[in-house]
């Protein structure tokens, strides 16, 4: 009794109404009877062929069907359509006859596509006409008789005809299989619009998840993603090896690469996943052991590759090797999961379902393959089902992935940015400090110079004690260059509202440049405005150091000829005027491509890196930011080799009462506080003699020393004292707490809003507002100018 499946509208019985209608007797075992009206719509041959292994004979068509049955043939049905692993040549014999008379037409699937050589013969027995048929990837695929990805034949049965389908089959290595399956072109076209649909979605899915992990990569930088992307790509292009579109559409003229791409695709495939996965799983962090099995893995697999394209011998075991390797890992990455989850280790489920359909679909596919399981249209294509669920979870899994490293990029920033403030907090912290340390100096040497100039009249000795003055200010102006930075980079760069005499400014201003110029031996002009004064509100400062900064950038950047200072006032209100103030130089002038450029910080425009003008080259871009923080405007404009102008214009308020601010104190000028006392808290000594030297031509004016704050506070005890000048940065105890013990009135409740004046070499903007926070009333900065010193102290006692 013979048994086979078929359609709904064809079934196979034991009875004589059967269209397929075997004869019991031996030469009519295998034949296959088309009756009228019972036409088959789907049917397998499987069990109507006899098969013969040749080994590696090479037989031809006559030889075969005469000698057919000395080859000693066995029914295929007996192994189902599975020949294994083999090199073999194979000859399969069927025969078919149609009762009907009318001519037939059926579409023939024989072997998978991979399959090297498949040939057909179809032999009429009546008329002895034999018609040979070609296909399998060993060959142009343009030489196919039928031109499909699958190795299949287009059939034409004549009426009343009597044929046997003779079929040629060899593989190289791989495993060979026939499923031998007649279509009638209805059915053809449903299997086909099945494949279609399922494989464009298949394909389709790998694509997408490919690109978008590879821009993943590029956007994060992150490997785990472009080994996922090339595992999706490798693992497409297998089941496109597998399905016969590789030979189709990528390598249609055939060859060696075409004939083997399923094996160097699946070890190409199994490398990068073990990658993928060993990166997934952070196997080098979790277990050194683990991560040396996957280093051996990989020269596995990297040899198995070498092997099989340089060792054509070995061709043959490379096909079961790779299934041996791929089953091995498969095994190691499901160790890798149980121990992480063992050792309690985070493990992505996701990652875990992926991998776990991949095995299944793997596994039916390769029982399949082996003829275990029979073929239906799921086993057939388990592989693209185990990789399609693989390929969603993983996905998924990599979703997660990001949401992790999004999470650790968060907290690496939050990291980052409570070290940057930390860094911020040390950074003014050593600014405060080295403006301590340089200022300190510079007040003794400032102070010492200038009671030495006046004292002295020897004109050498003058000229000398000017020559350590300009280099003592030129040294603070580096200084204030680089505290000013830091101000900037922290937003903490204020600017004060005081009512000042521009014109005094301006005269400052003239006289430094002259000085420096005429030591260069430069031309110096000065157009003053016709106003004798003019009051305004601003920062006086801030002012005189925007235009300090550009004129001695114009002196600097000029080795002859001229600097001029232009300053033009314009009345545009009552209150408010507008005050443009142009320099210009005949210097080295600033290249067009730089100019751009020109304000940015650290920008040298002498274009060279020898040093010749020096400078930090913080200048104009601590001018540009002073200028834009008071709404003005800065132009420059310059040519190359001929000079530079820089037009500044800025607009300020006028106080509604026009006071002409008292002029500076001068050396001739009495200083008298009537008797007071002063308290100096201040331990250097160097800045003791300092205000001594200062205080000591003050008339009625008591002056006590403490080396720091406790002995300043003790200071209150035997002495009545009128106002404090206190240094901030102190042993034993410093100015603050100083400060904070003398208002909260530990020194006497009378004593508790002394006036007290910090005097410091700390200009940082923090400073400031802590000194205002703890209640000085006012804030001077060392290199001590003694006339402010005096006005100050006058002011509050």
């Amino acid at each position: 009794m013979l048994e086979h499946e078929d359609s709904e509208n064809f079934k196979c019985k034991t009875n004589c109404s059967k269209p397929f209608f075997p004869i019991f007797f031996y030469n009519w075992l295998l034949t296959i009877f088309f009756k009228k009206d019972q036409l088959p719509y789907k049917v397998s041959l499987e069990n109507y062929t006899s098969i013969a292994d040749v080994g590696h004979k090479k037989l031809d068509i006559q030889f075969v069907l005469k000698n057919f049955d000395s080859l000693k043939p066995v029914s295929l049905k007996t192994k189902g359509d599975y020949l294994g692993f083999t090199e073999n040549n194979f000859w399969s014999s069927t025969t078919i006859v149609n009762t009907t008379n009318g001519e037939l037409k059926y579409y023939f699937e024989t072997a998978r596509p991979i399959t090297n050589i498949v040939e057909l013969y179809v032999v009429n027995q009546q008329t002895g006409k034999i018609i040979k048929h070609i296909s399998g990837d060993e060959k142009k695929f343009s030489q196919r008789s039928y031109p499909h990805r699958k190795c299949l034949f287009y059939l034409v049965i004549p009426p009343n005809s009597q044929l046997k389908l003779v079929l040629h089959v060899k593989s190289d290595g791989d495993v060979l299989k026939l499923p031998l399956i007649l279509y009638s072109t209805e059915a053809f076209v449903n299997v086909n619009s099945t494949e279609q649909f399922v494989f464009g979605f298949f394909y389709g899915l790998l694509f997408f998840v490919a690109i978008v992990c590879f821009f993943l990569f590029i956007s994060l930088k992150e490997l785990t993603f472009l080994y996922y992307s090339l595992y999706v790509v490798s693992v497409g292009l297998l089941q496109f090896a597998l399905d016969g579109y590789f030979y189709q559409y990528i390598t249609p003229s055939g060859g060696w690469f075409s004939k083997h791409a399923v094996l160097l695709l699946a070890i190409v495939g199994a490398f990068i996943l073990g990658r993928y996965s060993e990166l997934f799983l952070q196997i080098k962090k979790n277990s050194e052991r683990l991560y040396l099995v996957y280093k051996i893995s990989y020269i596995s697999f990297v040899a198995l590759f070498l092997v099989t394209v340089f060792v054509p011998a070995a061709l043959f075991y490379s096909y079961q090797i790779v299934n041996f390797l791929a089953l091995i890992f498969f095994i190691i990455v499901l160790y890798s999961i149980s121990y992480l989850l063992y050792s309690k280790k985070e493990v992505d489920i996701l990652y875990v379902l992926g991998i776990f359909f991949l095995i299944i679909g793997f596994g039916v596919f390769i029982l399949n393959n082996v003829g275990v399981i029979p073929n239906t249209f799921v086993t057939q294509n388990s592989s693209k089902i185990g990789t399609g669920l693989e390929v969603i979870f993983l996905s998924l899994s990599m979703a997660n992935l990001i949401r992790k490293l999004k999470n650790e990029k968060e907290e690496f920033n939050r990291i980052a940015l409570v070290k940057s403030e930390e860094m911020n907090e040390l950074k003014s912290y050593f600014l405060s400090n080295i403006s301590h340390e340089l200022r300190t100096p510079l007040n003794v040497i400032t102070n010492l110079v200038e009671s030495a100039s006046a004292e002295v009249k020897d004109k050498k000795t003058k000229k000398n004690c000017e020559v350590i003055t300009y280099s003592a200010q030129s040294l603070l102006g580096s200084v204030n260059d680089i505290l000013d930075f830091s101000k900037i980079e922290k937003n903490e760069l204020r600017l004060e509202k005081k009512e000042f005499d521009v014109l005094n400014i301006f005269r400052n201003v003239r006289y430094n440049a002259k000085l420096k110029s005429k030591d260069k031996g430069l031309k110096f002009k000065f157009k003053k405005p016709e106003l004798q004064s003019l009051v305004i509100i601003g920062d006086e400062n801030r002012l005189f150091q925007i235009l300090n900064n550009v004129l001695n950038n114009a002196i600097k950047f000029t080795t002859e000829g001229s600097v001029e200072f232009k300053v033009e006032i314009e009345m545009k209100s009552d209150n408010l005027a507008s005050i443009k103030m142009i320099v210009s130089d005949t210097g080295v002038g600033i290249a067009k491509e730089k100019k751009d450029s020109l304000f940015d910080s650290f920008s040298q425009h002498s274009i060279d890196n020898k040093r010749k003008f020096g400078g930090l080259g913080l200048g104009l871009y601590i001018v540009k930011t002073l200028v834009d923080m008071q709404g003005g405007h800065i132009a420059i404009d310059s040519e190359l080799g001929k000079g530079t102008v820089c037009t500044i214009i800025l607009d300020y308020e006028i106080p509604e009462k026009k006071t002409v601010v008292a002029p500076v104190v001068t050396e001739a000028a009495v200083c008298d506080l009537g008797g007071k006392t002063i308290l100096v808290v201040e331990d250097n000594a160097m800045n003791q003699m300092v205000i001594k030297m200062i205080t000591k031509k003050w008339l009625n004016t008591v002056v006590i020393f403490a080396n720091n704050g406790q002995e300043g506070l003790d200071a209150f005890a035997a002495n009545r004292i009128d106002l404090v000048l206190m240094d901030l940065q102190m042993p034993v105890m410093d100015g603050y707490e100083a400060t904070i013990a003398i208002r909260n009135g530990q020194v006497g409740e009378q004593n508790a809003r002394i006036p007290i004046i910090a005097v410091t070499a700390d200009v940082m903007e923090s400073t400031k507002q802590r000194v205002a926070e703890i209640g000085m009333n006012h804030y001077l900065t060392k290199p001590i100018n003694k006339e402010v010193l005096y006005q100050t102290i006058k002011q509050y006692v």
